[in-house]
């Protein structure tokens, strides 16, 4: 049973029952993951980063996107059309796989982990984790990796405010801390 069966057959009527909502399709949902990686230090000494878009790659499956600079800022040294970024948007399965190696096999490969904090909630229910390296996903070879990056990772939910929300990641297993 893959990932997504599970959530639909076992998440959604718990989530339902703990919510007290009464309509399955108004049960918060995962829309999308976000997952960016800043690149704006790598373009001025190195000018090469495509081992970082490889490994990005190689994280979740896709291949990423390049975002450019939109304007020009001096005091950054920055140019219009300048690479400031890569960006992968996750949807769907490959969504729901990725979530499942995030939660089962990244987090807890974390140093000094002592759970996720609630407070990295938006006001609207997504939720944002900071990795200061991507050597957490065993994905990616530590001996092969030349520019040692973070990641950014944005679950984006369908929630209506933080508690649900927290509700929906608390199921799904993403374990946080207690406040």
């Amino acid at each position: 049973m893959s990932y997504y069966e599970t959530f639909k057959s076992k998440t959604i009527p718990t989530l339902q029952k703990e919510l007290n909502i009464k309509n399955v399709l108004a049960v918060p949902r995962i829309k999308k993951v976000q997952v960016n990686v800043g690149i704006g230090t790598l373009t001025k000494n190195t000018k090469d980063f495509s081992d970082v878009i490889e490994n990005i790659a190689k994280i979740t499956g896709q291949k990423p996107v390049i975002t450019k600079a939109k304007l020009a800022i001096s005091n950054f040294k920055l140019r219009k059309d300048m690479p400031v970024g890569i960006t992968v948007t996750l949807r769907g399965k490959a969504m729901y796989e990725f979530i499942y190696r995030l939660v089962n096999i990244a987090i807890p490969r974390i140093r000094d982990f002592r759970g996720l904090n609630p407070k990295a909630f938006d006001g609207k229910g997504n939720f944002s984790i900071g990795f200061k390296e991507s050597l957490v996903f065993p994905e990616i070879n530590p001996d092969d990796v030349l520019n040692v990056h973070g990641l950014q990772i944005t679950v984006v939910t369908t929630a209506k405010d933080d508690r649900e929300g927290l509700a929906l990641l608390k199921q799904i297993g993403f374990p946080f801390k207690e406040l």
